[in-house]
């Protein structure tokens, strides 16, 4: 007889307090970029005992790594991630800046969530798939350094994801939704100026200024923003001055470069100009520079046949529901957030005044407890992910869940202080039943995934993917 895909999704219920202790181990312990080591094992053992065959050092990181359950077609890939924020340390459900260990990591991104919901989603796939004892592979992707390091680039440019079918995945987030956006692609560089020191006041003309060079370097860039594309973003942070002493020549100076634009053409052409600045720039000083290109991250394809199937789900699943204390707590939250963003005024910017009177009507209520109406587009928003590499190597989609209070901005305390909170347990769950039982309905229906296989391939074209990373390019972890 089998088993049916609401019997598959009472694993998640079944299991609710193993995954909502991992989140929260998970969370007790936030780690920065390659550095998820404790994460990775919580995430690996709980793999394990769950019947998952596990692999790990993907792709030559330490703390990437998969578990794979079932045999043949589709081939179904859930990506989770798990890395922290640097300098977000925060008591859990507090309504106060209260940090835990001043200046030390804190889930800021709400990846505790975002790692273990996924997971719930790979536990009720495996369940039908041993239930029903169809054809068909459910695959869990643990993907580290999504904060700065883009490790799915790198894991997607060596072939961590070749031979999947689908991947899926969620963002804990405000609002329930199907992600219906591309993002940015972005290439991260740092410039290494190298002169040589000298005593200003009586010798400057043996010295050659690095901080000379960084500087005509910042002012070059500033030049080029006419002449590139309005679309395109280039942010840069100064990390070494070469010291404090007006009196000496500085011999070295450092810099980094974020260089953003809708599709990877754009963005290694404006590289490629940047770098031959900075060239320029030493050359007239008289110094050398060295440019290390750090990370890098595809814009997403979009998949709308992938969308269709997880806004199906989201509103076949049922949202949560929350009590009274959940939403003055949440309340609470927001009260700590004078200048939040409220919907009423993100909503009239889309849709006008019909927007704006939806929007005060959601804002009743602290926590967002609807579903957004699905809207197929194709622009992309101001940011970047690296899920973006992902689906330039297969069809791929994702949504966000309501994990929080409405208006919680991201890389925030606030974010830090609910993230073991009963509302975010609730997002999780939600999330994870919605990603497996989308994952059902494409392992059932061979049609589906054919229509988003043709879907890809019309949008990768001919070259389909070339990634911005180069073959030589190592992930890079802050010192």
């Amino acid at each position: 007889m089998g088993i049916s895909k609401k019997e598959a999704l009472q694993a998640i219920e079944r299991e609710r307090e193993m995954i909502c202790a991992a989140s929260d181990a998970v969370w007790d312990h936030p780690e920065t970029a390659f550095q998820e080591f404790k994460s990775t094992e919580i995430l690996c053992e709980l793999l394990e005992k769950e019947g998952f065959s596990v692999e790990r050092n993907l792709a030559g990181i330490q703390t990437a790594f998969s578990g794979r359950f079932g045999h043949g077609k589709p081939v179904v890939g859930i990506l989770g991630e798990f890395d922290a924020l640097s300098g977000l340390s925060q008591e859990s459900e507090s309504i106060e800046k209260v940090p835990v260990c001043e200046g030390e990591p804190g889930h800021g991104c709400g990846h505790n969530l975002l790692g273990t919901g996924s997971l719930a989603a790979a536990i009720a796939v495996k369940e039908y798939l041993k239930g029903s004892k169809k054809p068909g592979t459910i695959i869990y992707f643990g993907c580290p350094a999504e904060e700065g390091g883009s490790a799915k680039a790198f894991m997607a440019r060596d072939g961590v994801f070749k031979g999947v079918d689908i991947a899926l995945s969620w963002h804990p987030n405000q609002l329930n939704s199907v992600w219906a956006f591309s993002t940015l692609a972005n290439v991260r560089i740092h410039y290494f100026f190298k002169g040589v020191s000298a005593h200003a006041g009586t010798s400057p003309h043996l010295g050659r200024s690095a901080l000379d060079a960084l500087e005509l370097m910042n002012m070059g860039v500033q030049f080029l923003r006419e002449h590139i594309i309005p679309e395109a973003r280039i942010h840069y942070a100064i990390t070494n001055t070469g010291g404090d002493a007006p009196n000496v020549v500085q011999a070295e100076a450092e810099s980094v470069y974020l260089i953003r634009a809708p599709k990877n053409d754009q963005v290694r052409e404006i590289y490629e100009r940047v770098n031959q600045i900075a060239r320029g720039a030493a050359m007239m000083c008289g110094v050398e520079v060295e440019i290390q290109l750090e990370k890098a991250c595809s814009n997403i394809l979009v998949n709308h046949t992938l969308e269709e199937v997880l806004y199906e789900n989201m509103k076949a699943v049922g949202l949560p529901e929350y009590t009274e204390e959940e939403y003055a707590f949440a309340s609470a939250i927001q009260d700590t957030m004078p200048g939040r963003q409220k919907l009423a005024d993100r909503f009239e910017r889309i849709m006008g005044e019909k927007g704006r009177v939806l929007g005060e009507q959601y804002d009743k209520k602290s926590i967002y407890s609807f579903i957004l109406p699905y809207r197929p587009s194709e622009k992309p928003l101001s940011g970047s992910s690296d899920v973006g590499d992902v689906s330039w190597v297969c069809p791929t989609s994702q949504i966000v869940a309501a994990t929080c209070a409405g208006g919680t901005p991201e890389h925030t305390w606030q974010m830090v202080s609910q993230g073991k909170s009963s509302i975010a347990h609730k997002g999780l769950l939600y999330a994870g039943k919605v990603l497996a039982a989308a994952a059902i309905d494409l392992l059932d229906d061979p049609e589906l995934v054919k229509k988003a296989a043709e879907e890809f391939k019309r949008k990768t074209g001919p070259d389909g993917y070339q990634p911005l990373l180069p073959r030589e390019a190592k992930p890079w972890m802050k010192k």
